[in-house]
């Protein structure tokens, strides 16, 4: 007979039973005559791979210890004879292992021991003051309220930190109008939905706050982006065994020395997709986005996947569901890819002379602010089919550790191909533009007429409402002219030029650091609409529909990060009368 999977055989002269428990994963387990009280062979390979795994943990962490402790050792013996550079230094040495080993315990106390056990007797003890919470946070006057505290905390904090230097207002200008500007080329303006806009703008300031004004954070965001400068640089040292160290170090050939960090990148990318770390990072950080700022699972989870990924990259994570997107939805999936860069190409950008940590920067405080931009330009006006419930991220495809590691250094062939070939074309343009505007201006006795040139005088109102020195506004204007018409890596190289010839101040190269931190320019927007039409054909008119409002709202959100940063960037004069380097006092504090 059978009953719920258990199948029974009985015989005529005894009573013996022989059961089969089938499972998918697992061999078939017989018992024998007499023996049903004997651990079955399952048994003993689950006793055996439990054995195993804990004693893998214990020799682990016993390891862990062991060094811990000869680390402590030799911490201490170095304080008691320290003449220089004494005390916890967090983002190097003895700090930061206390640091990453502080993070990775606790992780593995919450997600292994208080959440399982902890986290449901908890939930349905505090479950009516849960529920209470959501309605009470629901209600429009708990959510203004809130904005307004926040704001008029911000507001107070500017009063106090501008009254000696109120120049440093002008970006509120910007801000203003870039808004306006977004306003005006609205999609739908009587759709707009105002929760993400204003949570978007709080969202930004607070990040701005703790990134660039608070010294702790500030000190974070500068150990992530010198740490990051020195995980890239280990990339040399394969580019030398491949290319010889006289193109890597010697003359540091761009395509060889800068580029080849990409291989690198790719791959250390590729493993944590197949490990699904990448996954389980974009997934928290899309779901705070989407908490704050009241937007959709899919925004949320691409804006926050940009801030480490490529514009091309990113949506193969909702690849699925691309199909399935509203216009809006589309349109600020595009937009998020416009206004941040990917890790891949920043080696390059710190080859020209830009700050890793301000990079860094720029990429977290641009995420909610392409999605503010995007809700202004193209508002909601269909219902979204992804929520959270019904929403998979797509896994690797990869089938081990290692075919993931080779996909990802391969894959990066063809971005490399395509940087040097834009690169190569795109100078050579501007060369030619220049050599025609050059003769133009010949001919009517007008000298130095060249692209850059017009750049300056276009996009100088826009630099200097963010916050650039009148002085220095037609330069920055050329710089973010040039990213905006050629690309970002042709803006850096001359923002570098700029700095290294210290033609425009600190402020003012920060500033514009901020403002070309993004691929929304023309190549880029042939590239995101064949890389989304790719994966969702039958998608490609509505795609080409809303890609040029993603260009213009992704150029808008980098130039509303950088009025975050010309607002907060602290500029007082030093003793000698010459403003303060801001990427060293950062990197100081750490």
């Amino acid at each position: 007979m059978a009953a719920n999977g258990l199948y029974t055989t009985r015989g005529d002269d005894d009573q013996t039973s022989v059961r089969c428990i089938v499972d998918s994963k697992e061999e078939i387990a017989l018992s024998t005559l007499g023996l049903d009280d004997a651990p079955t062979t399952t048994g003993k390979a689950k006793q055996y791979g439990a054995m195993k795994r804990y004693t893998s943990i214990l020799v682990i962490n016993g390891c862990v210890a062991v060094f811990f402790a000869f680390a402590t050792k030799r911490f201490i013996q170095h304080e008691r004879n320290c003449q220089t550079n004494c005390g916890m230094q967090w983002c190097d040495g003895y700090g930061m292992l206390v640091l990453l080993l502080a993070f990775a315990y606790a992780g593995m106390l919450y997600f292994l021991l208080l959440k399982p056990i902890c986290e449901p007797p908890l939930s349905r003890q505090f479950a009516p003051v849960a529920a209470l919470c959501q309605r009470t946070f629901r209600l429009r006057a708990v959510k203004l309220s809130l904005g307004a505290i926040v704001l008029l905390g911000f507001a107070i904090f500017l009063y106090f930190d501008t009254r000696d230097d109120t120049i440093r207002l002008m970006p509120l200008t910007g801000m203003v109008v870039m808004l306006a500007l977004s306003f005006l080329v609205s999609k739908h303006r009587r759709s707009i939905n105002y929760r993400p806009v204003c949570a978007g703008l709080l969202v930004q300031a607070l990040l701005g706050l703790i990134c660039i004004r608070w010294d702790v954070g500030r000190a974070i965001f500068s150990c992530i982006g010198a740490k990051v400068d020195t995980f890239l640089s280990y990339s040399s040292v394969g580019a030398g065994f491949v290319y010889g160290d006289a193109l890597i170090n010697q003359y540091a050939v761009f395509a060889f020395a800068v580029l080849s960090v990409i291989y690198f990148f790719s791959f250390f990318i590729s493993v944590l997709y197949y490990l699904g770390a990448m996954q389980w990072v974009v997934l928290k950080l899309g779901w705070i986005l989407q908490s704050l700022m009241g937007t959709t699972v899919c925004e949320g989870i691409m804006a926050a996947a940009n801030i480490f990924l490529g514009m091309s990259e990113t949506p193969l994570i909702i690849r699925p569901y691309v199909k399935d997107l509203t216009h809006s939805e589309l349109h600020s999936v595009m937009a998020s890819g416009f206004a941040t860069v990917s890790g891949t190409v920043l080696a390059a950008y710190i080859s020209f002379g830009a700050s890793p940590g301000h990079l860094v920067t720029a990429s977290v405080i641009s995420a909610p602010a392409v999605l503010c931009v995007a809700k202004i330009i193209y508002p909601e006006v269909e219902e979204s089919k992804t929520t959270s419930e019904n929403i998979q991220i797509e896994k690797s495809t990869d089938s081990s550790v290692v075919d993931a590691a080779c996909n990802g250094a391969s894959s990066a062939t063809s971005l490399i191909l395509g940087i040097i070939a834009n690169l190569i074309a795109f100078v050579s343009f501007v060369a030619f533009c220049n050599g025609v505007l050059a003769w133009l201006g010949m001919l009517v006795g007008v000298d130095g007429v060249s692209l850059e040139w017009f750049c300056g005088y276009i996009f100088r109102p826009l630099a200097f409402v963010m916050g650039v020195s009148w002085k220095d506004s037609e330069h920055v204007g050329q710089v973010i002219g040039i990213k905006t018409v050629v690309n970002e890596f042709v803006a850096y190289q001359r923002l570098g030029e700029l700095i290294r010839s210290e033609i425009i101040t600190k402020r003012s190269a920060t500033i514009a650091t901020y403002a070309i931190c993004g691929f929304a320019n023309p190549s880029s927007l042939g590239i995101m609409i064949g890389a989304m039409s790719a994966m969702a054909p039958e998608r490609r008119s509505s795609i080409t529909a809303v890609s040029f409002r993603s260009f213009i709202t992704g150029s808008v959100a980098c130039f509303m990060t950088a009025c975050i940063a010309g607002l907060l960037i602290d500029d007082f004069q030093g003793s000698n009368g010459t403003p303060l380097n801001v990427s060293t006092s950062l990197n100081s504090t750490v």
